[in-house]
């Protein structure tokens, strides 16, 4: 009888722990929202209607280096109390040289990349609302998202912020899983492409570029300034941990939704898919219009989170760098995001074609991550600034591949580039 009795007491116990690690799910989430953003979804597109399942394996290698690297960043900030941007410019202390290279770094891969990359969020956006919208002027779609995401910015508190990229991370992963079920994808072909890398010089770009998308250098400033925000010290270092590999794994399993759903309804058909929109067109025929609203629903969500936090990340990185107070109801914190997302909005509207403009903002981000990757590892090596809690041998040595692979990568690339001159 009291076997019996401590079976249920167990088992609620159980239950208990596991909605209490769920409730505590936060800046992971925010950084799967950074990286699931347009650029994400047409890369990932891309690649299936290409490639089919072929490079599926370098998603599942991104998702896990993503999950290195954000844990890291997510340590410094809950541990060390502090951002990255603050820990570059801490290292880079003695001598003036180096601090102002670390400076010149953070603004060119924060301020002027994130300007980039929103203009890519809010265009990315606007092609999915395109789907749907019956030939609404993109520059209208643009408009609309960037007043959302400003007003969601100027009004809201972290807190506010993350509840709602939550909500949405929740809905576009719906949303990319209900498409890949209802394209029937082949999954004996499939799951060997899932652990088998195969690579070629054609395609090592689009390689780079499923890096890029997964692995960003500006949501390693963002979720060490989250982490620091939401948990107040080392004792929740296990919450912070659960978050991180949760939310950017769902996060890496929607980037293979959208891969899988390209690879099963397009790859060899002959179809020129440039975009995630394109490929919501190129499906209604054979699966009907849920399946174009459903791209098309995932496309303005992905786009719509990354215009959140692009600015959101800049804003956090300028209060390290210039030393404001790092608070989304700031005034400075709120002119540094609002500004990147004007930047981005006349870029969207005005500008050149939004696919060109994401694609080359991921290709950059990919060439530039080593750099911040290893400012990042060298950081959380430090004893001085995480005590007890600083890398070991077991995560040195991925943190350290992962560095070496996108070395590489962003090397066959470049040579690619010059190659086609």
């Amino acid at each position: 009888m009291a076997a019996s009795a401590a079976a249920p007491t167990a088992a609620a116990a159980a239950r208990s722990r596991v909605l209490r690690k769920l409730r505590s799910i936060g800046p992971g989430a925010v950084a799967a929202a950074a990286f699931i953003g347009p650029g994400t979804v047409t890369t990932a597109t891309v690649a299936g209607a290409t490639y089919g399942y072929d490079l599926a394996w370098a998603l599942v290698f991104a998702t896990a280096a993503a999950i290195v690297l954000q844990e890291m960043a997510a340590r410094l900030g809950v541990v060390a109390r502090i951002g990255l941007g603050e820990a570059v410019l801490a290292i880079s202390s003695r001598s003036r040289a180096l601090r102002g290279a670390a400076s010149v770094l953070i603004v060119a891969a924060l301020f002027v990349g994130n300007a980039a990359y929103e203009g890519g969020n809010i265009a990315g956006a606007a092609l999915g609302a395109a789907a749907v919208t019956d030939g609404l002027p993109r520059g209208i779609v643009s408009v609309a998202i960037a007043v959302a995401a400003g007003a969601l910015l100027v009004l809201g508190g972290y807190r506010a912020i993350e509840r709602v990229l939550i909500a949405m991370v929740a809905s576009m992963s719906l949303a990319f899983l209900i498409a890949a079920i209802i394209v029937r994808p082949d999954v004996g072909a499939l799951l060997p492409r899932l652990v088998t890398p195969r690579l070629t010089l054609d395609a090592a770009p689009l390689v780079l570029g499923l890096v890029g998308t997964t692995i960003v250098p500006y949501n390693l400033f963002l979720h060490a300034a989250a982490a620091r925000t939401k948990w107040p010290g080392a004792a929740s270092l296990g919450d912070a941990r659960f978050d991180t590999c949760f939310s950017i794994g769902v996060g890496g399993i929607v980037s293979i939704l959208i891969l899988v759903t390209a690879a099963a309804s397009l790859f060899g058909s002959g179809a020129v898919i440039a975009s995630a929109a394109d490929m919501a067109r190129q499906l209604e025929p054979a699966f009907g219009a849920a399946a174009m609203w459903l791209l098309a629903l995932g496309l303005f969500a992905a786009g719509l989170t990354s215009a959140i936090t692009a600015p959101l990340a800049s804003a956090y990185a300028a209060a390290e760098l210039f030393g404001f107070r790092s608070d989304p109801k700031s005034v400075p914190f709120r002119a540094v995001a609002l500004t990147i997302l004007l930047v981005g909005t006349v870029a969207a509207v005005t500008g050149r074609q939004p696919v060109e403009l994401i694609l080359f903002a991921q290709f950059a981000n990919g060439l530039l991550l080593p750099i911040v990757a290893a400012f990042l590892l060298y950081a959380v090596n430090r004893r001085a600034l995480l005590g007890q809690h600083v890398n070991g041998l077991g995560a040195n040595l991925p943190a350290i591949a992962v560095i070496a692979v996108a070395i590489v990568l962003g090397g066959r690339a470049l040579v690619r580039v010059a190659a086609s001159f």
